[in-house]
């Protein structure tokens, strides 16, 4: 079979950091594995075992705890199944789905199903928001309500303006490995300094040295397989998001999503950081 990772010794490093990165949250948790048809697809149970379900989808060559990091806040709410994504650093299968059909939205139809649900709540960030979209399309009858945040799937900045902002950084950082380049990469979609904290420079380091996957981002979705979905959506978009503009998303949007509500996180990037107000916002917008 086909791995994702550099080597043996990659795929263990990467676990290994997965651990840790769900230690550090500090909360009982429960392993579950389910069959998709895409492969074994692991989740982590965490948070509120009395709270409303909610499925939290993570970034692109990212881990389930490192994304749960950014919701943390939730964890005392609901009761959240965060998923390994298939093709991507974790514990389910290595399976690579292709971004350009509807198969990451029959993968996630699968996960929900295997959990036990007919529909969930969902909440999806970056590339992970793609992956929701697609579920959207391809099962809208498994999403209870959306979360859409900092999502692909919905418009694309130009690969020549991302080519300049993070891919010279990147070549510099793969020949020198020095760390500087690397936050020069980050800074591109944290904006400022503050927004880099260690575990974001640990989880792009250890991305870019285990994993030989490249982040193939869902293609962009388009009104008409938007038609079945009527759920309720939350979508949240950062204001200087160099990667998924927020202007181009929001246009579109009101158009493709029915049902729709919106917000602008002013004066962020695609790395983003959640007030309390925005932790209840969506808390809110969940259970009401």
């Amino acid at each position: 079979m086909k791995t994702i990772y550099k080597s043996k010794q990659s795929e263990i490093a990467i676990k290994e950091l997965y651990d840790r990165q769900l230690k550090a949250l500090n909360m009982e948790y429960e392993d579950l594995f389910v069959d998709t048809r895409f492969g074994k697809t692991h989740v982590v149970k965490i948070g509120n075992q009395n709270g409303k379900s909610l499925l939290v989808i993570h970034g692109g060559n990212n881990t389930a705890p490192y994304e749960l990091s950014y919701f943390s806040a939730l964890l005392s709410f609901f009761c959240v199944y965060a998923v390994d994504t298939v093709g991507h650093p974790g514990k389910s299968s290595q399976t690579i789905v292709s971004p350009n059909s509807m198969k990451y939205g029959e993968w996630a139809s699968d996960v929900i199903s295997g959990l036990g649900f007919q529909k969930m709540n969902c909440l999806g960030a970056s590339l992970g928001g793609g992956i929701l979209i697609k579920l959207m399309c391809a099962a809208p009858e498994k999403v209870e309500k959306s979360v859409l945040v900092a999502p692909a799937g919905i418009a694309d900045a130009s690969m020549r303006s991302l080519g300049k902002l993070v891919g010279i950084p990147m070549i510099l950082y793969a020949i020198t490995k020095k760390d500087k380049y690397l936050r020069k990469v980050i800074l591109a979609m944290a904006i400022e300094e503050k927004n880099i904290d260690e575990a974001t420079l640990e989880m792009f380091k250890y991305a870019s040295k285990h994993v030989t996957a490249k982040v193939a981002i869902p293609s962009i979705a388009k009104a008409e397989d938007l038609q079945g979905f009527n759920a309720p959506t939350l979508l949240i978009v950062s204001e200087h998001d160099n990667m998924f503009p927020s202007n181009e998303i929001l246009a579109k949007a009101e158009k493709m999503i029915p049902n729709l509500k919106t917000h602008v996180l002013k004066g962020q990037g695609h790395k983003f950081v959640l007030s309390d107000d925005v932790i209840t916002m969506i808390k809110e917008f969940i259970e009401n």
